[in-house]
């Protein structure tokens, strides 16, 4: 009992000390009147309680209070909260000089190898290496037209996984088959078909990005408590040591494949025109000694890991979300099936050179892009001090530009709540809409803006439009009450609530091969 009256006099006086000290700097702040508005705030976790549940929808409401711009800590963090086309703007293009840096996380940090990946790798020499190879090989138009076999026998292998249900009148979670589906692509494209055609490691690579996502998503004390910063009070250490040490074991292994493989091809003189896969590019560079950068085996590693948390569940989670506001609205399924049926017909199946010809369907997937980013929330970080709108932003501030908010500002949208794929192709007599999805337009972020913008666009575009569209072409999609709950769930990259389950029917009679 004297331990534990001990114990909790040390607590109430490590509160006490906090109270004082995290008050002084709040006072400090609140005092400047060049900071952007902020909400009153607890001591030690500042504004932390207002996060909940759900931080994008949260955030939104305190911007609908206080204003396009807010000034928020996160327990000792500063953070700015931009809610607006025009304050995005400001930030991602004015002054994106400033803001190109991406925020230190102990979780993301341990699992990249101290950050040598390219999505949290400071702003620098590095990182614009790595941008640079993205854009000409790694995810450049020339390498994913050589993976266009690789996503249509995936794709194939899903629609005949459908039918197989649909024949047994089977009900599908269709958000994990889609993400099964996913995930061989982006391992395919990674590594090479071995790993696909070895089902035990491909679930063990759906499962090991599903624990990265959980652990790189949930909140970190040591983070944002100043205190907490080198404790681990919520057990994280070990479950992040056993996550990397899988992936390091794994990709220790595939990389020792490649090499093996590379090698033998030298010695026979054997061409390498067939078409290599990334983790063979990667290498390629790494031992490039005129390489204007050279990579270290814990960059291609943490590259790697890189590609899969960012690929295999958004692509996923957007065409989950796209079937489930078309089941909530039939007539815009009659209407993108009418679109489908008259331009590719019935007796072949949807391919992806098929997609410049379907602008109703693009448009439905740029509205649930709108509607569902599965990057609710842009998140920089301050490099400098910098005036904006009238406000000083200090150094070492964390930016949240709330895209989810953006792509509902009403200033911009008629109706920005309902679900309308009309409004992308009202503005064109050629069946295209003016508005990209492309971080041009800044009332439109579904894949950011900028230097920090997703190099994997195209490749995201090209999966979901293809795989929605053969969706719509090849089934009715059958559900309890026939409407679907639109509750988004917390996480990173926006996930339902509930999954969604339906009973797919055929409506393709015979059934076309996918030639």
């Amino acid at each position: 009992m004297e331990t534990d009256f001990q114990g909790y006099i040390i607590l109430f006086l490590v509160w006490l000390v906090s109270t004082i000290l995290v008050r002084a700097v709040l006072a400090k702040f609140r005092n400047n009147s060049r900071l952007p508005p902020s909400p009153m705030a607890f001591p030690i976790f500042g504004h932390l309680h207002l996060l909940a549940p759900i931080p994008h929808q949260a955030l939104h409401k305190l911007s609908n209070r206080l204003g396009p711009l807010i000034h928020i800590f996160l327990g000792s963090v500063p953070c700015v909260v931009v809610s607006s086309p025009e304050m995005a703007k400001e930030f991602l293009k004015t002054h994106e000089a400033s803001f190109s840096n991406r925020p230190h996380m102990a979780a993301v940090d341990y699992l990249t190898y101290g950050s040598a990946d390219f999505s949290f790798a400071p702003y620098g020499p590095y990182w614009k290496f790595m941008k640079k190879l993205c854009m000409s090989e790694l995810l450049g138009g020339r390498t994913l037209d050589q993976f266009l076999p690789v996503r249509h026998e995936e794709l194939s292998s899903f629609i005949y996984l459908m039918l197989n249900k649909a024949k047994a009148s089977e009900a599908v979670d269709v958000g994990a088959a889609l993400m099964n589906a996913t995930n061989n692509v982006i391992s395919r494209m990674i590594m090479g078909q071995s790993c696909s055609a070895d089902e035990g490691e491909a679930d063990g690579i759906r499962k090991l990005v599903k624990a990265v996502a959980e652990l790189t998503g949930k909140f970190n004390l040591s983070d944002f408590i100043w205190f907490c910063k080198n404790l681990d009070l919520q057990g994280f250490g070990k479950r992040l040591k056993e996550v990397r040490d899988q992936f390091d074991t794994m990709m220790e292994r595939i990389i020792k494949e490649h090499q093996e493989a590379r090698k033998k091809k030298k010695e026979v003189g054997e061409s390498d025109d067939d078409v290599r896969d990334l983790l063979d590019i990667l290498l390629e560079i790494s031992e490039d000694e005129t390489s204007e950068i050279r990579l270290t085996r814990e960059n291609i590693k943490a590259f790697i890991l890189d590609i899969f948390a960012a690929g295999t569940d958004t692509s996923a989670i957007t065409t989950e979300w796209a079937l489930a506001e078309l089941i909530n609205h039939v007539h815009v399924m009659n209407k993108a099936r009418q679109e489908i049926d008259s331009v590719i017909g019935e007796d072949r199946l949807v391919k992806e050179s098929d997609i410049p010809n379907l602008p109703y369907l693009q448009a439905i997937v740029k509205e649930t892009l709108r509607l569902h980013p599965t990057g609710p929330l842009i998140v920089r970080e301050s490099t400098e001090p910098c005036s904006i709108g009238g406000y000083e932003i200090p150094a070492k501030t964390r930016l949240f530009v709330n895209v989810w908010a953006v792509n509902r500002d009403p200033n911009h949208w008629e109706k920005p709540l309902e679900f309308e794929p009309e409004r992308f192709v009202r503005d064109e007599g050629s069946g295209k809409s003016q508005l990209d999805v492309r971080g041009q337009h800044f009332h439109l972020l579904p894949f950011g803006s900028g230097r920090r913008g997703c190099p994997g666009t195209s490749l995201a575009l090209q999966v979901v439009q293809t795989t929605l569209a053969a969706m719509i072409q090849c089934f009715e999609w059958k559900v309890p009450n026939g409407t679907v709950d639109m509750e988004e769930g917390p996480g990173l990259t926006l996930p339902r609530a509930h999954p969604l389950v339906c009973v797919p029917v055929a409506r393709l009679d015979p059934f076309p091969s996918f030639d």
